[in-house]
């Protein structure tokens, strides 16, 4: 399916507006009350979906952008919630989800439920991945049927946020930005927002609040990470799924200002007076053709300066976490951009980083990248997946088990027929959504056993706080028991497609302790 066909489908699926419901003319069956309205779903078998639920009092448009997302307000009104609303303003070249409509009136969420009775299910809420910079709920591989018609017991919510220059542009230190204190992380803050409306609300839908589990990749599965970092976020939520994300995928206020100002230079904008009078439109061509990366920021507000220690701490120990990593991460990322765009990309990188590192730091990257096999790429390819995902992740797991919170580890291979691709970024995203059919990154459907097996996993972790499985459970009718990791033996889950087993970190080579571990103290984004 290219890129067309996509665009074509999420418009017949989803495209619509929702509308007031003013003659009472509507099935209340459909119908659950919240603070801010009642909203009205509509059922596909036995599962009633709710798309495009605002979660803010209003809208982060106008003299509201860059500012803090706003509380919802009573609401006796009845509306409409059939259909998705605006992805946010996002690099529509690099995320499924921000070829739909991208629109500054952003901040909605959308609800799966069966039709299984329960007033107390896990509730389950995905916050969509695209390097902080694009992606959103509209994503069909997010579409949560499948996902829910296999496993009624739970709810499952997706929720959209600012990206890029509108959700992460430092703006304080600008003449006129004494009143944006918060512009540099406001993605971050959008999904709090989120996770209070569903703590509130929830419940009307048969879900638990006090039994809430935030999953999410890629930058998805950073915001999950750096969550428990914002102050008063525990009451929301009391566990994570972390799949290819870290803490790590942050930046200093630094770099953060020296973005900006890059930024300004390029649309010869001074204030943010100047920015409020350009669009949506222009400041995202301007950052998207200038590479201008935004990213959460370490500003000691929000975030804490150094967000590995706040784990090691104790900052989430009374929360379980559940985080891993696939086998050849940056792989996904040769096969996107082309061999010909990646060196180009992977050049500048080096440039940029590597070149930068002392003699000796850099002897010992060199010495990794000649012990690679594979294709000419495949040493770069090796060393940025262990930079930027192997390593933060395997950290992330020794900081919580060392301030006595609870971690479980997994290690991801299956493999696309692609060479190229092989066992890339993201490419276990059909498998937990239930989406067998989307191959773009896959190459085919993985084992169905295999992946009923995992996603099991995952439902009894956001239910239990514990990912293994009794062989009553186990869809292939024998016991997964999934070990706590800890500092001595670093256990992990391998999830093989064939034979889902628990190994020693040391025996997958996960990470190489001895050459690539000290980037961790490198910003190599």
């Amino acid at each position: 399916m290219d890129i067309n066909e996509i665009r074509e489908k999420m418009r017949e699926m989803y495209g619509g507006e929702n509308k007031p419901i003013t003659d009472g003319n509507y099935d209340q069956s459909l119908a659950v009350k919240c603070m801010n309205g009642t909203f009205v779903g509509r059922k596909t078998d036995n599962i009633t979906v709710f798309r495009g639920i605002p979660y803010v009092g209003k809208q982060p448009v106008g003299d509201l952008r860059w500012k803090a997302p706003v509380d919802v307000v009573p609401d006796d009104g009845v509306y409409q919630a059939y259909y998705n609303a605006n992805s946010g303003y996002g690099n529509p070249s690099f995320e499924v989800g921000s070829l739909y409509y991208l629109d500054e009136d952003c901040l909605y969420l959308n609800i799966w439920k069966s039709d299984e009775p329960s007033t107390k299910k896990p509730v389950m809420v995905w916050i969509h991945g695209g390097a902080f910079e694009s992606g959103g709920t509209i994503d069909p591989m997010f579409d949560c049927i499948n996902l829910v018609k296999e496993n009624p017991e739970v709810i499952v919510v997706t929720i959209a946020y600012r990206l890029g220059v509108m959700g992460f542009l430092h703006l304080s230190h600008l003449s006129d930005g004494k009143d944006y204190q918060d512009s540099q992380n406001l993605g971050l803050l959008d999904q709090l927002k989120a996770l209070k409306w569903v703590h509130e609300n929830i419940a009307g839908f048969g879900g638990d609040p006090d039994n809430v589990t935030i999953f999410g990749e890629s930058a998805g599965a950073a915001s999950c990470t750096l969550q428990p970092l914002l102050p008063g976020s525990h009451q929301y939520f009391k566990r994570l799924i972390a799949e290819s994300g870290s803490v790590n995928q942050t930046r200093s206020p630094e770099e953060a200002i020296e973005c900006t100002n890059k930024l300004m230079d390029v649309l010869g904008c001074k204030t943010v007076a100047d920015l409020l009078k350009v669009s949506g439109d222009k400041l995202l061509e301007a950052s998207a053709i200038n590479f201008v990366h935004q990213l959460p920021e370490r500003d000691g507000k929000y975030l804490p300066t150094d967000t590995f220690a706040a784990y090691a701490n104790g900052a989430a120990k009374d929360l379980e976490i559940l985080v891993g990593c696939n086998k050849d991460e940056m792989n996904f990322f040769v096969s996107s951009f082309g061999k010909e765009g990646w060196d180009k990309w992977i050049a500048g990188r080096k440039q940029e980083k590597y070149a930068k590192l002392p003699a000796d730091e850099k002897a010992l990257v060199d010495s990794f990248m000649n012990d690679v096999q594979g294709d000419y790429f495949q040493p770069d390819s090796s060393l940025l997946s262990q930079s930027w995902f192997n390593v933060p992740i395997i950290q992330l797991s020794e900081c919580q088990t060392k301030a006595g919170g609870k971690a479980f580890t997994y290690y991801f291979t299956p493999e696309s027929p692609d060479p190229i691709m092989k066992c890339g970024h993201a490419i276990e995203l059909s498998v937990v959504f239930n989406h067998p059919e989307m191959t773009a990154d896959t190459g085919r459907a993985f084992d169905e056993t295999f992946c009923k097996t995992m996603r099991k996993m995952w439902i009894q972790f956001a239910k239990t706080g514990n990912p293994s499985l009794s062989a009553d459970i186990s869809p292939d009718g024998k016991a997964k028991e999934w070990p706590l990791y800890d500092t001595k033996e670093k256990p992990v889950m391998v999830l093989d497609e064939f034979d889902i087993h628990p190994a020693k970190e040391s025996d997958m080579k996960i990470v190489d302790w001895d050459r690539t571990y000290f980037l961790l103290k490198y910003n190599m984004l």
